[in-house]
């Protein structure tokens, strides 16, 4: 009685099994077919002639060109069209909200005079605080700035080790008082250093460099720079020296022009590659200020390209002068 139990039983599994192998190789046989079919039915030429054809793909580039606003920057983004629409909802409804804790004699609350190299982190503080991206409403926030600026402390004589622990103080005590930092990890919160100051005060605090967005005056990756998510700031010194350089391409005699120390490996290698080159007007040293009354602005208006190589410095206005005086930074 057992054994019969169990032949009906492995009949029946059998049964199943095959009936389920089955199942599955009509399946694939039908989309095998279909697939076939699909590709037979797309792959035969079109009855229509090679000329009518032609004008269709013509005439659908061109709608395509113009959806997307022009071919002017087809280089730069795979969709203009789909960038502008993007950038337009952005400007209608991004905001920033601007941590207001801190005390003002310590940090950068309110600009004082924009001149010098720290007018460029001036200028931006003042810039975001008068911003239509403002918002008093931090619920409605896309990213957070924390104003932070060290060189207040540094004119009170204050130690790069205790300009780092006033900073952690003040980025935990934000922390603590507030949900959204913790929401991201700090990942949508920025803020603005310009100098050697500032880079060498919060280096010290890993989870505000590896986790925020930091607007660092950087000539080089020297100072822990994060390309997926760091942004560079040119530097500028206020006031400049002389007036703006304009389109005289026929005064510009000199192909090139740099002056400077060669505290970098690529100065090194530009001045021993370059300095005798008569097409190219390049100093081994800083002009000196004996040579002249600023004979170094005055050599920017007489070379087409000034080059701008990293040195040791984190911050360079070199840059911005190049393009105040009209010749292409390179």
């Amino acid at each position: 009685m057992m054994s019969s139990v169990k032949q009906n039983q492995q009949q029946s599994s059998f049964h199943t099994l095959f009936s389920l192998r089955g199942s599955l190789l009509t399946l694939a046989i039908l989309t095998l077919l279909s697939f076939t079919y699909l590709s037979l039915k797309y792959s035969t030429p079109s009855s229509q002639g090679p000329e009518s054809v032609n004008v269709k793909v013509v005439d659908a580039g061109k709608n395509e060109e113009e959806d997307d606003g022009g071919d002017e920057f087809g280089d730069v983004y795979h969709s203009p069209r789909v960038f502008k629409l993007n950038f337009a909802e952005m400007e209608k409804k991004f905001k920033v909200y601007i941590y207001p804790d801190g005390d003002s004699k310590t940090f950068y609350q309110t600009p004082r005079k924009l001149t010098g190299k720290y007018a460029s982190e001036g200028y931006f503080f003042q810039n975001i605080r008068e911003s239509r991206f403002r918002t008093l409403d931090p619920d409605e926030a896309h990213l957070f700035f924390i104003p932070i600026s060290c060189h207040k402390m540094r004119g009170k004589g204050t130690s790069y080790e205790n300009m780092t622990i006033i900073v952690q103080n003040y980025v935990e005590s934000l922390i603590s008082k507030y949900p959204y930092w913790n929401r991201t990890l700090g990942a949508d919160h920025f803020f603005v250093t310009c100098h050697d100051v500032g880079v060498r005060a919060t280096e010290g605090l890993p989870l505000l460099v590896k986790n925020s967005i930091r607007a660092v005056c950087s000539p080089s990756y020297d100072v822990g720079f994060i390309p997926h998510k760091d942004v560079a700031l040119p530097q500028v010194l206020q006031p400049f020296a002389l007036p703006a350089g304009g389109n005289d391409v026929e005064n510009r005699t000199s192909l090139g022009f740099w002056a400077g120390h060669r505290n970098s490996k690529i100065r090194v290698i530009l001045a021993r590659v370059w300095e005798n080159d008569t097409e190219l007007d390049i100093s081994n040293n800083r002009i000196s200020r004996a040579t002249g009354h600023l004979v170094y602005q005055k050599r920017f208006y007489s070379t087409k390209f000034c080059i701008c190589p990293g040195g040791s410095q984190v911050n360079s206005a070199r840059i911005a002068d190049s393009i105040h005086y009209g010749c292409i930074p390179v």
